[in-house]
């Protein structure tokens, strides 16, 4: 399992330099995109705590709150500070360096791009290069299957494959990797990546309580706003497309956030004949969050970069500046447009 652990050739010259520009700062503020899902937010809890047992300061500040059902990955609560609060703003101005994880584009960071400067940004991330990028020290590999998984390297060339690595860095890089792999069974998930997660284990991981924290503890109304998705579901008779809404009115009487309809999209995509499938969710503002997925030879990276969003060749999403329902027309016509070009059609059930 050894040469599985071992850093890829191609990345170590990169990882050196980012660890070279870390090495000189004292205080790091760590960010990622909007709407942080299990691989933005365990990396961030990995590296703060790799970072804190090198001897750093770090913040972590995103431009949308932090997940609360990811604060049990943080080393200490006192990393975390929510963007436009004063210890928010103390960090930011105080920052030697920046290190933005899972993300590359300055348009998912929002108004903290605002605040880097001339400053050093050091970037971690497994998306496709996009068009747009930052400018710093880059890490851009989509042949790693989570962020979490650059994460891993940083950390094993920095400490070692024989040292004690911090419990919160172990656990982050666990969570980064159950979490954009579907719990291994993505197309994203590698030998790798179950390698990784094996040399996890053996530094103390649980799966178990991972699975407990991340999958199996939901609050009550986070299975009431499923219940009233569940009833949108819809399928194209013809094309391999299904596509499920979150209503307006529950947004507005119980105001999901992104850990509260991730998984949703799956119930869509999980029906047999299904290629394309499509989540809409209105946001307070009145625009329209679409998240995309495929199960088939559909690229919805492509799709979503139509709408200004981009992701995954499997996993995307975009937001809209229309309202919901009109939204959900204009999406529905360019998937459709997709699955056409190479004459996909809905296999009848058995």
């Amino acid at each position: 399992m050894t040469r599985w652990l071992d850093v890829p050739e191609t990345r170590l010259a990169t990882i050196d330099q980012a660890r070279h520009v870390l090495a000189g700062a004292a205080h790091v503020v760590l960010a990622t995109h909007v709407n942080a899902d299990g691989d933005g937010a365990g990396s961030q809890a990995a590296a703060a705590a790799w970072l804190l047992a090198t001897g750093r300061r770090c913040s972590i500040i995103n431009p949308t709150p932090f997940p609360e059902s990811y604060t049990f990955l943080l080393p200490e609560r006192e990393v975390l500070a929510e963007y436009g609060t004063e210890a928010a703003n103390e960090a930011l101005d105080q920052a030697d360096a920046f290190l933005v994880l899972d993300t590359a584009e300055p348009s998912r960071l929002g108004k903290l791009v605002r605040h880097f400067g001339d400053r050093p940004v050091v970037i971690l991330d497994h998306h496709p290069v996009s068009d747009t990028v930052l400018r710093g020290t880059a890490l851009q590999d989509p042949t790693a299957c989570a962020t979490g998984e650059l994460v891993y390297d940083i950390v094993r060339r920095d400490l070692g494959p024989d040292a004690a690595w911090p419990d919160a860095a172990v656990i982050g890089i666990y969570t980064a990797i159950v979490s954009d792999t579907g719990s291994f069974r993505f197309a994203n998930t590698s030998s790798r990546a179950h390698a990784i997660a094996a040399d996890l284990i053996a530094r103390g991981v649980d799966p178990e309580y991972v699975y407990r924290r991340v999958f199996a503890s939901v609050p009550l109304r986070r299975i009431e706003i499923l219940r009233a998705a569940l009833a949108t579901l819809e399928v194209d008779p013809v094309l391999p497309l299904s596509w499920i809404s979150i209503p307006p009115e529950v947004s507005r009487t119980l105001n999901p956030g992104a850990e509260d309809v991730e998984g949703i999209v799956e119930y869509a995509r999980s029906i047999q004949g299904t290629e394309i499938a499509i989540l809409f969710r209105e946001t307070a503002d009145g625009a329209t969050k679409v998240s995309f997925r495929s199960s088939g030879d559909a690229d919805v990276n492509a799709l979503a970069r139509r709408f200004g969003g981009g992701g995954h060749a499997k996993a995307s999403g975009a937001i809209i500046p229309r309202p919901l329902r009109k939204a959900t027309g204009i999406v529905l016509d360019a998937a459709r447009e997709v699955l056409r070009a190479y004459g996909a059609e809905r296999a009848p059930e058995p």
